[in-house]
C-alpha cells in the first residue's frame, strides 16, 4: 500500500467554481427531421460556423409535445455542425429522463434550485441607513487585433476592444461589448442573461451578434443603415434592434 511521505501536503487536484459561456439551443419542434432541414438551410454552406461549441438544449417549448425526442440522434445531428450537447433544461420529466439516459445533464433552473434564505427577524428601530452605490464591475480593455479562432470573455463586466475583431474571432461579455473598430466576428453581450446589455461598434460587419441568448447571424443581411457603420444593438422583448449611432 502506497503512502504519502511525511510533510507532503501537495494536493493532486483542486475543485473550483467555474462560469463558462454556453450556447442554448431552444427547440421548437420535437421532429428532428425538420430540425435537421433547418440547420442545413442555415449552416449547410458554412460548415465551420460553429467551433465545437458546448450547447444546452432548452426544452421549454416542446415539453407538451407527444412525439418523443431521440436525444442520441439529436447529439449526432449537432455534432455534425460542430456543436456538442452537454445538458438539457426544462421539458417534461419523460424528456429529461430520456436525455439523462444518453449521458446529458439535467440542468435545473438555478434560481429555483437554490434554497431561499429564511426571513430575518424584524430589526429594532434604528437610524435610517445610508446605502453606498455599488462599485461598478471591472471593464476589460483589449487593444490588439483579434484573429480568427481567438476568443475574449469579460466576466462580470463590459468588454472594450480598440482594434479589429476579425471574421472567426469571438468577443463575449456579461455586460456590454464595445468595439471601436470593424466588428467582423461574433459579439455576445449579456452572456449570463443580462437583457439590458448592448453591443456597440464603429463599423458593424458582424457574422453573429447575440444579447442574452437572442442572436442573429450574417445569414440575414444587416440593415443598410447600420452595415459598415457606427451602430448599437439592443434587445427589445425577444427582438434584436439595430440602430445607427449619429
Amino acid at each position: 500500500m502506497s503512502s504519502v511521505p511525511a510533510g507532503h501536503s501537495r494536493a493532486c487536484f483542486d475543485l473550483k467554481s467555474a462560469t463558462l459561456p454556453l450556447m442554448a439551443l431552444v427547440l421548437k419542434t420535437a421532429n428532428l427531421n425538420i430540425l435537421g432541414q433547418e440547420l442545413e438551410a442555415r449552416y449547410g454552406d458554412t460548415p465551420d460556423f460553429f467551433d465545437q461549441d458546448p450547447v444546452v438544449v432548452n426544452l421549454v417549448h416542446v415539453e407538451e409535445e407527444a412525439l418523443p425526442i431521440d436525444f442520441k440522434q439529436l447529439c449526432v445531428l449537432l455534432r455534425s455542425y460542430r456543436m456538442h450537447a452537454i445538458a438539457v433544461h426544462g421539458g417534461s420529466a419523460e424528456q429529461r429522463a430520456a436525455a439523462v439516459a444518453v449521458g446529458l445533464v439535467d440542468a435545473p433552473d438555478i434560481t429555483h434550485a437554490l434554497p431561499l434564505p429564511a426571513p430575518a427577524p424584524a430589526p429594532a428601530p434604528v437610524a435610517p441607513e445610508v446605502i453606498a452605490p455599488a462599485v461598478a464591475p471591472g471593464t476589460l480593455v483589449i487593444d490588439k487585433p483579434l484573429r480568427s479562432g481567438q476568443q475574449v470573455y469579460a466576466r462580470g463586466g463590459d468588454l472594450v476592444v480598440l482594434a479589429v475583431v476579425s471574421f472567426g474571432a469571438e468577443v463575449l461579455a456579461d455586460g456590454n461589448v464595445h468595439v471601436y473598430a470593424p466588428l467582423r466576428g461574433r459579439a455576445i453581450a449579456g452572456a449570463k442573461g443580462n437583457t439590458e446589455a448592448r453591443i456597440f461598434s464603429t463599423c458593424l460587419e458582424a457574422q453573429l451578434v447575440s444579447i442574452a441568448g437572442t442572436y442573429r447571424t450574417s445569414e440575414i443581411p444587416l440593415p443598410a443603415d447600420v452595415l459598415g457603420k457606427a451602430a448599437q444593438i439592443r434587445l427589445v422583448g425577444e427582438k434584436l434592434v439595430m440602430e445607427p449611432l449619429l
